[in-house]
């Protein structure tokens, strides 16, 4: 790649999740310029005001900097919580027994309040319930209405704090009211992405479907122990997963999240689904300015698999060094795709082709012809989402210039790995493979593929174009 050279100079892309530290429009500017592509929202906290405001951030760097910006909105989802205490917290004893009570409070010492009496009709004896990301845990004693629990040690169970049955799938709807308010704002400010948090189903997806109605992608985060066994027909039906491995590691044993992760990521590519690994990747950053040796570790873990995105989450929302956790994040991905063994790596999570398509082999041949030619980049010609993402799916060797006129099929093609989205006015006239070559800076032969139109995905046009 020549010096002047506008692109990112990497595959993989940077989530950056904004909250109190990251939330001014300077702020958001120095995430996008230290590497960040991608922003998210997380609906969880803040108001709709706040998001607005930096929605608003994020469209005014991106008008500076001149590089489409993308917008996921993350919802809430029907997150489980247990109820208030009269002090704030209950101090639980090792070997006591303590009822659950379907209120939201209580002033009994013996009982602990979950407002959610469907949960707790579901309850059988012996499961296992964790609270707190974990920090708690309780085991079911007694099923019934009142059902009662034991724990293996002492703890303080603090109001509020999470409550999730390890293992089970819940009788919970996928979205919640709180949910349905936030989409139809999210949507109304024009984000680029939603996100679905607990997804336990197939159904649950077809149902923030229907709410969305095709006005952005739905990526579906895989967090429950439902999710994972619904895994093909959810990734099929979403239009990417995020591997959310905080509350993997709260419902399945530490040691089981990264054979979860691994099989994710492998059918999540073998189907074109574009897939987002998130949490804790340099978490010791929320307080230092560089990561440990592991962390570092982790994220080249997710390089290596050869994920189209990897997410800072409190890193950058909460934490002390934002756009060094970003730039330091850009370089540990650099650095990994130029290993000599990373070609070979990304290799192992290619799939079979057992369901291989026309487009499949177009987009191998695109990049054949590029090699044949030494080419510095694939320019690609296409309206389809899809089809952009069959042609990421194959983890070539060469950039995808991907151009059009709409900012915001840019703003989606960002999330795609090897896509390169460059805003290029009158894309169906004229010697459009250069005009991209020269959008990114770049010089040299091209190789480009076109879809010609037509009702199915055989009809593509490839070529040369020599600088």
């Amino acid at each position: 790649m020549t010096d002047n050279s506008r692109l990112r100079g990497r595959n993989a892309k940077i989530l950056a999740t904004i909250g109190p530290k990251s939330a001014s429009p300077s702020a958001i500017r120095l995430l996008a310029e230290a590497g960040a592509d991608l922003f998210r929202l997380n609906f969880s906290h803040g108001t709709h005001e706040t998001h607005a405001a930096v929605f608003e951030a994020i469209r005014s760097a991106e008008a500076t900097l001149g590089r489409p910006l993308s917008i996921l909105a993350d919802l809430q989802g029907p997150k489980i919580r247990v109820g208030t205490f009269p002090d704030g917290a209950l101090d639980l004893k090792r070997g006591q027994t303590y009822a659950l009570s379907p209120e939201e409070t209580t002033s009994a010492r013996d009982t602990i309040p979950v407002p959610h009496p469907e949960i707790l009709a579901s309850l059988e004896e012996g499961d296992e319930i964790l609270c707190d990301d974990g920090k708690v845990r309780l085991t079911v004693s007694e099923a019934g209405e009142t059902p009662r629990v034991t724990t293996p040690f002492n703890a303080a169970l603090s109001d509020r704090k999470g409550f999730t049955v390890r293992g089970k799938t819940l009788p919970l709807k996928a979205m919640t009211e709180k949910d349905h308010d936030d989409l139809a704002f999210a949507l109304e400010l024009g984000v680029d992405f939603v996100a679905l948090s607990f997804v336990q189903s197939v159904d649950d997806i077809r149902e923030a479907k229907s709410a969305i109605n095709g006005r952005a992608p739905l990526i579906a985060k895989i967090e429950k122990p439902g999710a994972v066994a619904d895994l093909d027909a959810i990734i099929r039906a979403s239009d990417g997963v995020m591997i959310a491995r905080g509350d993997l590691g709260v419902e399945f044993p530490l040691e089981q999240v990264p054979i979860i992760q691994r099989r994710i990521v492998r059918e999540a590519r073998e189907v074109g689904r574009p897939v987002i690994v998130a949490t804790q990747m340099l978490e010791s950053m929320i307080e230092n300015a560089a990561p440990t040796r592991a962390e570092t570790g982790d994220v080249a873990t997710a390089i290596y698999q050869g994920v189209d995105a990897v997410m800072l989450s409190a890193e950058t929302a909460i934490g002390r060094h934002p756009p060094t956790a970003v730039a330091i994040m850009d370089r540990i991905i650099k650095a990994t795709e130029e290993a000599p063994d990373y070609r070979d790596s990304l290799r192992q999570f290619m799939g079979d082709r057992n369901e291989e398509r026309v487009i499949d082999i177009v987009a191998r041949a695109a990049q054949s012809l590029a090699f044949a030619v030494k080419a510095r980049a694939l320019a690609l010609r296409t309206g389809s989402a899809r089809r952009l993402a069959q042609f990421a799916k194959h983890r070539g060797r060469y950039f995808i210039l991907y151009g059009s006129a709409d900012d915001t099929r840019l703003r989606r093609a960002q999330l795609l790995w090897g896509v390169h989205p460059i805003h290029v006015e009158h894309i169906e006239q004229g010697d459009w493979p250069r005009a991209l070559m020269d959008a990114a800076g770049l010089d040299g032969a091209v190789a480009y593929a076109a879809w010609k139109g037509g009702g199915d995905d055989t009809a593509w046009e490839m070529g040369i174009k020599r600088g």
